[in-house]
């Protein structure tokens, strides 16, 4: 058998894209598994780094809402699509599971001419343009929240890698605090605005973090590489204030935090779900609300806080986040509605919805 993964350009698509690739090979290690991508996008890295295959097509960008330059897509595409078709046709394609981005719409257009069947996995409460056209074509259609608006939806959640879905965060907190410099016992605040970080989430704790200290809380602040690390002086007997330019072992931070302050990236969402971590959340304000959307249903199950970037203040975290950090009982009851909402079996479940369109498309 072998999987053909469309789902390049950022890490919200890729990595799902290779935890499915590893639920696949943890199920059948013959398994063949290839990703396409684009030389502008992070699969060039992500996927080689996980040990899969990468083959290469052409970008083309999609308006991300339909707009007059939308009429131009086909032609632009056509190339595009013969590239992917040659690859499908190289490896003996059995099915191609998209995650939107620039290689999706191409990888299902191919996927239809060729007859290979297809899945779709659709991250975001608000579907993509590409997700939305190959959802039509699809055998099987998963998404990630249970209101997605896509035609035959499965709800699953996201399939995360196995460090962060298996994770147990009271069993691997002592380890994670002594890792990062931490106290051992101290309300423990994580931040972070994403792999690259949020300027205005970075001045906003920087300007709250002695508050926070005086008040017994410990800050672990992952404020992005290509932003200046804060000066800090932690004064003895003061709980730490830790800036850290990058974190790679997501998993661990986790395991070393009481809360989150964070954006609300749709794979950010599924993994604090996943290991049951409350969070403040501060949706992007650009693009379309998509953020907003991935961060509600959250909310309103009582396992995290929401509030607009240009309402995000110190005196806001002072009002919202420190009387959580400061109350064990809401604390626990707000990690358990969330760990309540998340999903830790979608890459299981994505293999399944594989297996099943691969078997629907024989018995056609």
């Amino acid at each position: 058998m072998h999987v053909v993964l469309a789902g390049g350009g950022t890490a919200g698509h890729i990595e799902p894209a290779l935890a499915l690739a590893d639920a696949l090979r943890r199920q059948d290690p013959t398994v063949g598994i290839t990703a396409l991508g684009t030389e502008r996008g992070l699969e060039t890295r992500l996927v080689p780094e996980r040990g899969y295959d990468l083959a290469l097509i052409p970008a083309v960008p999609l308006p991300r809402k339909p707009t007059p330059e939308l009429i131009t897509v086909p032609g632009r595409l056509r190339g595009t699509i013969k590239a992917a078709e040659q690859i499908l046709e190289r490896t003996k394609a059995d099915c191609v599971v998209g995650f939107g981005g620039y290689v999706a719409l191409p990888g299902y257009l191919a996927a239809k001419r060729a007859g290979v069947p297809i899945v779709v996995h659709e991250a975001n409460a608000r579907p993509g343009l590409a997700n939305k056209i190959g959802s039509r074509y699809a055998q099987g259609v998963a998404v990630s929240t249970p209101d997605s608006k896509l035609r035959g939806a499965r709800y699953i959640g996201i399939p995360l890698r196995r460090t962060i879905a298996t994770l147990d965060r009271a069993r691997v907190r002592p380890e994670a605090r002594a890792a990062f410099g931490l106290d051992p016992n101290l309300p423990t605040l994580l931040v972070s605005g994403g792999s690259q970080g949020a300027r205005h989430l970075n001045e906003v704790v920087q300007r709250i973090a002695p508050l926070l200290q005086r008040s017994g809380i410990q800050i672990l602040h992952v404020v992005g590489p290509k932003n200046e690390l804060p000066r800090v002086d932690n004064m003895p007997g003061m709980p730490p204030y830790i800036p850290v330019p990058y974190v790679d072992r997501m998993d661990l931070a986790y395991a070393a935090a009481d809360m989150m302050l964070c954006r609300a990236g749709a794979m950010t969402v599924a993994e604090l779900t996943a290991v049951g971590l409350p969070a403040a959340y501060v949706p992007l304000p650009i693009g379309n609300g998509e953020q907003r959307l991935n961060a509600q249903p959250v909310v309103n199950a009582g396992g995290g806080l929401l509030v607009d970037d240009a309402a995000l203040s110190p005196e806001w975290v002072q009002g919202n986040v420190l009387p959580v950090l400061s109350d064990p009982h809401r604390l626990y009851e707000m990690s358990r509605a969330a760990a309540e909402f998340g999903r830790r079996d979608a890459d299981d479940l994505l293999v399944g919805m594989v297996y099943e369109a691969i078997a629907s498309r024989r018995q056609a």
